[in-house]
């Protein structure tokens, strides 16, 4: 017959809590200011011999600890839909049936709490712990610890840990890890390495991942050069580096210029039998692009090819980027092909710069106008180009590829939804269909920029007047030179002699006559 006030592991077979939410540990990592100690931190000042201490203090690595673990997962694992409403009767049910729990059962409810991200609640339930006829063990306290360092209130944290050591209970390895984690992510250095000498003093033995959090913190503080002696120093005792501890390294010196430092320690990491991640890799990309060396990048895929390991749209987009950046068109357009044979998407910005890029190259390169117009017809299937000068550069190139059909219609085009073209734009179509012959259509396009107030260059005068005095049209060029000077633009040409060309149509005089 069960007891009419459960305990912790009772609870969790009630039928209320078989389904639903409560909480999910996301690990979310907050970026607000941290808050600063005000006084020195009390761990410098512990210094007891281990053999001078009571036999509770001697938790670094306990059982216990393992224990209550395994329990607060179990209680993460089941309570894991709960609505709002349910939420709230779980947590009237433990206030009321907990005065017959272990601190055990105490214990393992509240880190479910914090595991949660329920830090108020959990705070909450603790301040309540003597109506419970509680007293906090050393796991409590590293529960309430890490509860305060999740809500980046490292005061509190350090008041805990205080409260902790007047106890005469001792923090484990991985409760001042999570200190020293969220001390460096603050920048707070200094006390961060009190920290991590507090664990020598109370005879305990840091972990790599200890070590970790403090090889980053020194990078984000701009120290790589401590943060690589003391890598080195790692490999010498007999804890071992893992990928993290290189990749951390090698992010440093990426931010600082010094890439080929950080390729050097993947090699060494590689040699050492460390696979590394698509984020070590993508630290490389970060720190080549970054210095100018996107070429660099290009050896990098192919190393994580060779390495068994897939790059993820943040490798290629920021390669990708860095080829764009650094005006390497060709491994550019290579890149984006295979980003999407591969599925990744590419964004707007992204596109508009290689689109860019390879229109201007074309225009040297003839051979690229085809792939630049082939990116075009992709952008405007999938998005809604507003930029006139998107099109302009598209125009241009249609143009100078001699594809003046086609940059005559994006002409008219961008013109009917509402874009006014600039004024390059509409010279270099016009030059384009004057070298093509097409002095008409070429007309046409003087006559549309009469009409939106755009007054043509000196070149575009001088190409229309020499297209129709070679078709012997002479007193058409006489009106657009005409035109040109009422504009205060003088042409480098002079039409010849008008008694000796061929009239246009009557149209065509007049439209030229009245523009």
């Amino acid at each position: 017959m069960s007891s009419p006030n459960p305990s912790a592991s009772q609870l969790l077979q009630s039928p209320v809590l078989s389904n639903s939410f409560i909480f999910i540990n996301t690990h979310r990592r907050n970026h607000e200011k941290f808050q600063r100690f005000n006084k020195p931190i009390v761990f410098a000042t512990v210094s007891l011999p281990a053999t001078e201490r009571p036999l509770q203090t001697h938790n670094l690595a306990s059982k216990n600890d393992k224990y209550c673990g395994l329990q607060s997962q179990k209680f993460q694992d089941t309570i894991k839909a709960l609505p709002m409403k349910e939420r709230t009767d779980i947590f009237n049910k433990v206030k009321k049936n907990g005065r017959n729990w272990s601190i055990s059962d105490f214990n393992d409810f509240l880190m479910a709490l914090v595991m949660g991200n329920e830090q108020d609640t959990a705070l909450k339930l603790y301040s309540e712990l003597s109506s419970y006829g509680l007293k906090p063990n050393s796991w409590t306290f590293s529960i309430i610890i890490r509860c305060y360092c999740k809500k980046n209130n490292l005061f509190e944290a350090r008041r805990v840990m205080d409260s902790m050591l007047e106890t005469g209970l001792y923090p484990n390895v991985t409760t001042c890890t999570i200190v020293i984690d969220s001390l460096c992510k603050s920048g707070m250095l200094k006390e961060a390495f009190e920290v991590f000498e507090f664990i020598g003093r109370i005879g305990g033995k840091p972990s790599i991942q200890t070590y970790n959090c403090l090889l980053k913190g020194l990078c984000y503080v701009g120290r790589v050069e401590e943060a690589y002696e003391m890598l080195m120093n790692i490999k010498k005792d007999s804890i071992k580096p893992d990928i993290y501890s290189y990749t951390t390294v090698m992010d440093g010196f990426c931010k600082v210029g010094r890439s080929n430092e950080a390729m050097d320690l993947l090699n060494e990491a590689m040699e050492r039998g460390l696979a590394p991640s698509v984020v070590t890799f993508n630290t490389l990309f970060n720190g080549y692009c970054r210095e100018g060396k996107p070429m660099k990048g290009i050896d990098v895929l192919k190393l994580m090819e060779k390495s068994n390991c897939k790059p993820d749209n943040i490798s290629y987009s920021t390669l990708l980027n860095g080829l764009l950046k650094w005006g390497k068109i060709r491994p550019a357009l290579r890149t984006f092909n295979e980003m999407v044979k591969f599925g990744f998407e590419v964004d707007e910005k992204m596109m508009n710069s290689l689109l860019r890029g390879l229109c201007m190259k074309s225009w040297e390169e003839k051979d690229l106008s085809e792939d630049a117009y082939q990116l075009f017809e992709k952008m405007t299937k999938k998005v809604s180009i507003s930029d006139p000068g998107t099109y302009g550069i598209v125009i241009r190139a249609l143009s100078m590829g001699k594809k003046t059909d086609e940059a005559l219609i994006h002409l008219h085009h961008i013109i009917e939804i509402g874009l006014i073209p600039r004024t390059i734009t509409f010279n270099n179509v016009i030059q384009a269909l004057c070298w093509d012959g097409k002095i008409d259509k070429a007309l046409s396009i003087l006559f549309l920029m009469y009409e939106h107030g755009k007054i043509p260059s000196r070149t575009s005068y001088d190409n229309l007047i020499k297209t129709l005095d070679r078709l012997e049209r002479f007193t058409d060029a006489s009106i657009v030179y005409g035109r040109a000077l009422k504009q205060g633009v003088v042409p480098h040409r002079k039409p010849q002699d008008i008694s000796l060309g061929k009239s246009c149509s009557t149209t065509m005089f007049i439209r030229l006559s009245h523009a």
